[in-house]
C-alpha cells in the first residue's frame, strides 16, 4: 500500500531561540519621536536621555521637624538653648545665633553654621526656650545637597517604558515634556468564513470571533496603536488584497488563523505572493504553524487560529518584536525559578509552554500548578492561569523539581 506521511519532523522545525533571535534580526527600531507634556507620557517608550539641570536636594535640608543647632552647643543631656527663628518649609533663614537653636521643619533650609538636627520628640520647649534630651552627633537629620541628584547627571535613560516614578522623577528636577518614541502601528486581521462577530447570532457551524480581542487587547498592553481590518474572507485574492492594504499603513501586520496547510488555509501562500516568508513552523507546543516573513519591506506575523495558539505564540514572538520596533532596551521576557507542584510523565518532543498559576505557600515558596488540558482550544486556560511554566523537549518532570515560570504580569507589558 502507497502512502504519504507529510507529517515534519522536530528536526524540520525551527528551535525556539532560532525562531526569536530570526525575528529579532528584522525588527528595525522606530526612529520617529514625539515630545510630550508628563502628562500625556505615561507608558510612553522615553527616545532621549533626561538630565537634571539642579541638584536634588537644592540646599541642605531638615529630613524631620525638629531643631537645628550646633553639635559644640549641646554638652549633656538636658542643655537648655534659646530658640532664635522659626523656619518653616518654604522660606529663607538667617544664620544660627552662637548658643541657640532654630525650631524647623522637615524639607526646610538648615540655617548657616547649623551642623545636626535633633527630632522633635526627643526635645521639650517652654518659656522660649528648648532643652535637647540627647547629645546630637555631626550631620544628624541633615540631607545634603545633591544628595539624591547631581546638577548634569542623567536621570532617566532612553529605551524604558515610562512608570509613574518616572514621570515624578523629571518632575522632581523641573522637566515637564519629555522626548518619546511614536506609537507601533500594528493591522491586525482573522481570517476565517466560521468567524462571527460577538453579539450576532450564531449559525450552525460558526464561532465567536474571540482572537480580534485578544490580539488588539494584548497590542494596547504593549503601547501600540491598533489598526483593526476586521474577519477576511477566506478566499486567496481576498487574503492578498487585506495583506496589501495592512500593509501600507502599518509599521508590523499581525494575522490570525491561515497560516496551516489546509485548502482554506491563504496566508501563507498570499504573503509569499506580496513578499517573501522568512519563517514558518516552530518547535514549539501549542503554537508550531507561527509564520514571519515581509508583505514588501513591512513585517509579518502570522499566528495559528486556535485561540491559546495565538495567545501563546503572540506573548513568545510577537512581544519581543514590537518591544524592539518600539524602541525598549529590554525586549525579552523575565522567567523566574520556582518549584513543580504536578508530575509531567508524558513529555513532548517539541518545548511546550502550558498554561500553568504560580501560588504563593504559607513557607513563602513559590509553587507552580498547571492546567489539566494540553488542549489549544481551552480559551477559558489563558484565565485561570498567571503564567506559562517552560516544560523542555523530551525531559519528564516530578513534582518538587524546579522549573523556569514566565508571569503574565511581565508578558502582557
Amino acid at each position: 500500500m502507497s502512502g504519504c506521511d507529510c507529517t515534519p519532523t522536530v528536526s524540520d522545525l525551527k528551535p525556539y531561540e532560532e525562531a526569536v533571535a530570526l525575528l529579532l534580526s528584522h525588527a528595525r527600531p522606530l526612529t520617529d519621536t514625539e515630545t510630550l507634556p508628563l502628562h500625556d507620557a505615561l507608558g510612553r517608550v522615553l527616545a532621549a536621555p533626561v538630565k537634571s539641570g539642579i541638584d536634588v536636594p537644592g540646599w541642605d535640608n531638615s529630613a524631620m521637624d525638629g531643631y537645628a543647632l550646633r553639635v559644640a552647643d549641646v554638652s549633656a543631656e538636658g542643655t537648655r538653648l534659646k530658640v532664635s527663628q522659626r523656619i518653616p518649609a518654604g522660606t529663607a533663614p538667617q544664620p544660627l545665633e552662637p548658643g541657640t537653636a532654630a525650631r524647623i521643619f522637615t524639607g526646610a533650609p538648615v540655617p548657616e553654621g547649623t551642623d545636626a538636627v535633633v527630632m522633635q520628640e526627643l526635645t521639650c520647649q517652654e518659656d522660649g526656650e528648648v532643652i535637647i534630651n540627647t547629645v546630637p552627633k555631626a550631620g544628624a537629620n541633615i540631607r545634603r545637597q545633591g544628595e539624591d541628584i547631581h546638577r548634569d547627571e542623567e536621570i532617566i535613560q532612553p529605551g524604558l517604558r515610562l512608570l509613574p516614578q518616572h514621570l515624578g522623577l523629571a518632575a522632581s528636577v523641573g522637566v515637564d515634556r519629555l522626548n518619546v518614541y511614536r506609537r507601533p502601528r500594528v493591522a491586525v486581521l482573522a481570517s476565517g468564513d466560521e468567524l462571527v462577530m460577538p453579539g450576532q447570532p450564531l449559525k450552525p457551524g460558526m464561532i465567536y470571533n474571540s482572537n480580534i480581542f485578544t490580539v488588539a487587547g494584548m497590542l494596547r498592553a504593549l503601547g501600540c496603536e491598533v489598526i483593526d481590518l476586521g474577519q477576511v474572507e477566506d478566499t486567496l485574492e481576498a487574503t492578498k488584497q487585506a495583506l496589501a492594504n495592512a500593509a501600507s499603513q502599518a509599521d508590523l501586520v499581525i494575522a490570525s488563523g491561515g497560516v496551516s496547510v489546509g485548502e482554506e488555509d491563504h496566508v501563507k501562500p498570499a504573503v509569499e505572493a506580496l513578499g517573501e516568508l522568512n519563517m514558518w513552523k516552530v518547535a514549539i507546543r501549542p503554537g508550531k504553524p507561527v509564520a514571519f516573513g515581509h508583505i514588501g519591506d513591512t513585517p509579518f506575523i502570522g499566528t495559528p487560529g486556535n485561540p491559546v495558539s495565538l495567545f501563546v505564540t503572540f506573548l513568545l514572538f510577537a512581544r519581543p518584536f514590537i518591544r524592539k520596533l518600539a524602541g525598549l532596551s529590554e525586549v525579552m521576557p523575565v522567567t523566574i525559578e520556582a518549584t513543580a507542584g504536578f508530575d509531567w510523565n508524558k513529555p513532548d518532543k517539541r518545548r511546550e509552554f502550558h498554561r500553568a498559576r504560580l501560588e504563593k505557600q504559607a513557607d513563602g515558596s513559590d509553587l507552580v500548578r498547571v492546567h489539566p488540558s494540553r488542549s489549544s482550544a481551552v480559551l477559558s486556560s489563558t484565565t485561570w492561569a498567571n503564567g506559562l511554566v517552560v516544560l523542555p523537549e523530551n525531559q519528564t518532570i516530578t513534582a518538587g523539581d524546579k522549573v523556569q515560570f514566565m508571569p503574565f504580569r511581565e508578558l502582557l507589558s
